[in-house]
């Protein structure tokens, strides 16, 4: 599983990231996980509102920090 979390370094974007690796912890998942926080990157993804979290190539959320739940049914649902 590939998981991009987007953002340029608020604290919003750093709690998403946390988030998503306690979400992968806890399910035991086998996912490499990338934080991307150069604005030319993250436009290539066609995102706006930060932060992002994107699964897969598809962006799941974007523009809040969804909580942990949200997140673990996120990654259940690939």
């Amino acid at each position: 599983m590939d998981i991009k979390v987007l953002g340029t370094g608020c604290s919003r974007c750093k709690t998403l990231y946390k988030t998503v690796c306690d979400a992968v912890s806890e399910l035991k998942l086998n996912a490499n996980i990338t934080k991307i926080e150069d604005i030319v990157e993250i436009m290539k993804f066609g995102v706006s509102t930060m932060p992002a979290l994107i699964i897969d190539g598809k962006v799941v959320v974007k523009g809040r920090v969804p909580n942990l739940n949200e997140v673990k049914d996120f990654l259940n649902k690939r």
